[in-house]
């Protein structure tokens, strides 16, 4: 895939990047070479390789799954002017 001239004002003006014409034919063989190792990269055979999320192999940090209610309960409702039982009272508004 190659970049025009038309192609890289478009991008610039959909970014809100303002380019003049030699910034632009600048940007277009840039843009044409990022994606000619992008290209490059898609030719790597890749079979038998496990995606990893980091260069070294580290285990992931896990919490336990606990549902509490965080120990907050009465300094979140403090400061209401109506509660029970650490609920919010309000008043009824359906009949």
């Amino acid at each position: 895939m190659s970049v025009d001239l038309a192609t890289v004002k478009r991008v610039a003006r959909l970014a809100r990047i303002a380019l003049a014409d030699d910034e632009a034919e600048r940007m277009t063989g840039e843009l044409n070479g990022i994606l000619g190792f992008v290209e490059q990269l898609g030719e790597v055979n890749v079979d038998g390789v496990e995606p990893m999320t980091s260069v070294t192999p580290m285990a992931m940090k896990k919490r336990l799954d606990a549902v509490t209610d965080g120990n907050k309960a009465a300094d979140i409702v403090a400061n209401a002017p109506a509660t029970e039982q650490n609920f919010f009272l309000v008043p009824k508004v359906v009949e």
